[in-house]
This record gives structure tokens, C-alpha cells and sequence, in this order.
């Protein structure tokens, strides 16, 4: 789904992306990783696009943040699986967010790939009505894809801003999209602007 103009945004998407029914989810922007993927600056000023045209719009943000588990309690797969990748520097300052949420945002501390394991998510969309989660954030092939994924099975609509997710694993991010755009809706972050800006004019 791919809108030529604002004037050409089929009914259905104007309805899916409805601001009242649509939260934003900001996934794992701390630190370590923003400073570890391919292409942070043009990233960062995709999410800052998405993120102000919610706020503008009125779409509730929701911030996730990666929690340590004390290491005892550890889910061994993780630990195991993590051990073959790169190793992240969980600091005190690499796990800080790398961009500032308001006030009024909310945090979600997770301890999986996933926003609805082990959280209040679910139930705090349900409870205000929402039917579209829209995702922004870091790495594609991992928590954008695996909470996409989640999304749709538990009858949500994922959207995902292409240019405003990313990785440190540039030909994973691109495998990942590839893989996902015949099952997600996905826009571009200046599209995303473009129909919130319309639906909040409307």
C-alpha cells in the first residue's frame, strides 16, 4: 500500500491509520544500538519525521527499552543465541534512550523480541480501543519483525516506516523488509507524516 498523494490515500488505509485507533511504537532506540547501525543519521531523522507527525496528530507513543534479566534467570536460548552476535555493551549509558520522550509517552521496559511477552502492552491497547500499532525503531529482523509478526497474529494491524527502522546488519534489515511487505503495511516516514497530517486536517 502506497499512496501518489494525499488526495489518492485509499479509504482503508485513512481508516486503519485512524490517530484515535493507532498507537506509535518506538522500539529499542537506546544508545548501544543506535550507534551500531548502518545508517544512524538518516535514521534518526526518519524517526524524529514519524515521531513529531503522531504527536502532531495525537497518536499515543509508546517507547520500548531492553531490561536485563539478573543473569541467573537469563533465558538460556537468548543467552546463547546473543553469544553468536556481536556483543552489546549494556552500559549504563548505552542503555539510555538515544531520543527524549515526553512526559506524556509511555516507557515499556521488555525482556524479549517481542512487545507483548512478559508486559502490560496488550492490555493497555485493547483497553483504549486501538486496532493499528505502528513501528519505528531497532533491529528490523529482530523486535520490529518479531512484535510485526506478533501484532497481526493477535488480530492488529502492523505498519512498519521502512526508512525509520533499521540495524547494524544492513543486508538482515533489507532481508527482513523484504520479507515482510507482502504481509504488512508499510509507508515510508514522510507517507506516514503525509496521512496523519491529512486525517488530523479531516
Amino acid at each position: 500500500m502506497k499512496p501518489a498523494s494525499d488526495a489518492s490515500i485509499p479509504k482503508e488505509v485513512m481508516n486503519i491509520l485512524d490517530p484515535a485507533r493507532s498507537v506509535l511504537v518506538v522500539w529499542d532506540v537506546q544508545k548501544m544500538l543506535v550507534n551500531n547501525i548502518f545508517n544512524k543519521e538518516e535514521f534518526l531523522a526518519s524517526a524524529k519525521i514519524v515521531i513529531d507527525a503522531a504527536r502532531s496528530a495525537g497518536v499515543r507513543i509508546f517507547f520500548t527499552r531492553i531490561t536485563q534479566l539478573p543473569d541467573h534467570f537469563q533465558s538460556p536460548v537468548r543467552k546463547y543465541l546473543m553469544s553468536r552476535r556481536s556483543p552489546l555493551a549494556f552500559t549504563p549509558d548505552g542503555m539510555e534512550l538515544a531520543m527524549d520522550p515526553d512526559p506524556s509517552d509511555i516507557i515499556i521496559n521488555k525482556n524479549t523480541a517481542d512487545i507483548f511477552i512478559g508486559t502490560n502492552f496488550e492490555l493497555m491497547i485493547r483497553n483504549a480501543g486501538v486496532s493499528t500499532i505502528v513501528f519505528v525503531g531497532i533491529a528490523t529482523e529482530m523486535g520490529i519483525e518479531s512484535s510485526a509478526r506478533a501484532a497481526s497474529n493477535r488480530s492488529f494491524f502492523p505498519v512498519i516506516a521502512t526508512d525509520a527502522v533499521s540495524s547494524s546488519n544492513r543486508d538482515a534489515h533489507f532481508r527482513s523488509l523484504e520479507n515482510l511487505k507482502s504481509m504488512m503495511i508499510m509507508y515510508t516516514a514522510r507517507e506516514l507524516a503525509s496521512i496523519w497530517s491529512k486525517l488530523k486536517t479531516d
